[in-house]
């Protein structure tokens, strides 16, 4: 199951580089995209979740590693929820197959 790591920028500027357990974020967030802050959380919620259960579909048990980035990106996203045109972006993602890396846009 390749890993895959997205470059997001919160509306301060700062980046974080995230993990997800597979492709599956991919189907929820795009390169090159801002969403507003509620829909980013939104969706890194279903991406993540969503990618934890296709661990649990073929190994037995969820992947706790995308659970706790979740927990890390609502936990950051709450320095932003008084402003209201708050948006994150997400900047690159790269993948990781069999302990390789391969940055990808």
């Amino acid at each position: 199951m390749p890993e895959t790591w997205f470059l997001i920028r919160w509306p301060d500027g700062t980046t974080q580089n995230c993990y997800s357990p597979s492709l599956a974020v991919k189907n929820y967030l795009s390169s090159g995209q801002s969403y507003q802050l509620t829909d980013f959380l939104a969706r890194c919620r279903t991406a993540l979740t969503v990618a934890s259960e296709r661990v649990k579909a073929k190994y037995g048990y969820r992947c706790w590693r995308a659970m706790a980035q979740l927990v890390r990106i609502e936990t950051t996203a709450t320095s932003f929820s008084d402003a209201p045109d708050a948006r994150v972006s997400v900047e690159a993602f790269a993948e990781r197959v069999d302990g390789q890396r391969d940055d990808q846009n």
